[in-house]
């Protein structure tokens, strides 16, 4: 049975937090009840119909021993469809009640980076870019690059881009890792297979409450920017790299013509950075009792393998192949082996707590 008091404090909870959010806060605290009250909304949803099952339930039951045969009749026929409404809602209660990644629904910071294999691994890399790239936009999300690095070949060697979209970090978190790519590159003319790889980094995006910097540990450089932009690049100095002094994380970034845009830029992917490596600490604290990779974010794993003349992407993590492809590099097709991903997940917070 599902703790009935547990689910009457969340709608208790989630309707004290709509009064307040109705009133003056400061902004913190504003941000703070907004994050929360969103995060409640679909586990209550789900509660209500729960309830409202139940209570038709009740009702039905009553029916059953009325005295009148054709109403017991109807009773009886519409039991087993409320019951099995019932243990849908159960089951969608028990994942909607299973612990949250505080950032699931933040805005994601991706970073794709060509790794061994040379200009086939930047071609590479610029194809999960581009995958992602597709998928976002059927989820209705924006992308916006914010820094990147061409291969001498086409590709990246490097690009970070910022997406924007809610529950953006909840779908992409189980992305980090190795990708690996089997393949004929266009390159090679005796047909022979070549292996490479990209590294995959998703970062949630983190907000200055999360993550406080103090101003005398920066050191902030402007410069001319440099590479494609036309004449531009030559006359103001709108390139901007941050180094945080503490950790010597250097981030750069040129792609805006105002060096206050590249600044905020570069704040926000730092933010994200120093976030994530608090986030590795804390995990690798916890490694020893950690059992699966799958949302550990651990960017040393190879976790994927896509296997161009055979027409199939392997996850490592879950055993999963799927022999489509051409759909998952499209984007469209990503999506099944995301939802694959946060089924074992679920499935395994749902046995560490016994459910």
């Amino acid at each position: 049975m599902l703790p009935v008091a547990r689910l009457e404090a969340l709608i208790s909870r989630h309707a004290m937090i709509e009064a307040e959010l109705a009133t003056s806060l400061a902004p913190d605290a504003f941000v703070r009840l907004s994050r929360e009250f969103a995060e409640l909304s679909p586990v209550v949803e789900i509660a209500k119909q729960y309830k409202q099952a139940e209570a038709e339930l009740a009702d039905l039951d009553a029916m059953l021993s009325d005295s009148n045969p054709e109403m017991a009749r109807l009773a009886a026929e519409e039991k087993p469809n409320v019951m099995e409404r019932l243990a849908a809602l159960e089951e969608k209660l028990r994942i909607a009640l299973l612990p949250k990644d505080a950032m699931d629904e933040r805005d994601v910071i991706l970073e794709v980076r060509a790794g061994t294999g040379g200009d086939e691994a930047a071609l590479f890399a610029g194809d999960l870019f581009r995958m992602y790239e597709r998928y976002a936009a059927l989820q209705g999300w924006k992308v916006e690059v914010l820094s990147l690095n061409e291969g001498t070949k086409g590709g990246f060697k490097e690009i970070v881009a910022a997406i924007h979209g809610r529950g953006a970090f909840a779908k992409l978190k189980f992305e980090s890792g190795v990708h690996r790519v089997q393949r004929v590159p266009d390159t090679e003319a005796s047909g022979r297979i070549h292996t490479s790889a990209a590294t995959v980094a998703v970062l949630p995006e983190a907000d200055e409450v999360d993550v406080k910097i103090d101003d005398k540990d920066l050191k902030i450089d402007t410069m001319r920017a440099q590479g494609a932009g036309g004449q531009h690049v030559n006359k103001t100095e709108s390139a901007v790299r941050i180094t945080h002094l503490p950790t010597n994380t250097v981030i750069f970034v040129q792609d805006e013509r105002s060096q206050h845009k590249n600044k905020a830029r570069g704040m926000a992917l730092l933010r994200a950075r120093l976030y994530d490596m608090e986030q590795q600490k804390q995990a690798a604290s916890r490694a020893a009792d950690r059992k699966g990779q799958v949302g550990s974010g651990d960017r040393s794993q190879r976790i994927r393998t896509y296997n161009y003349p055979q027409g199939r992407v392997s996850d490592h993590r879950i055993n999963l192949t799927l022999h489509k492809l051409p759909q998952i590099m499209e984007g469209e097709g990503l999506n099944e082996l995301i939802e694959a991903l946060v089924a074992d997940h679920q499935a395994a917070l749902l046995a560490e707590q016994g459910v």
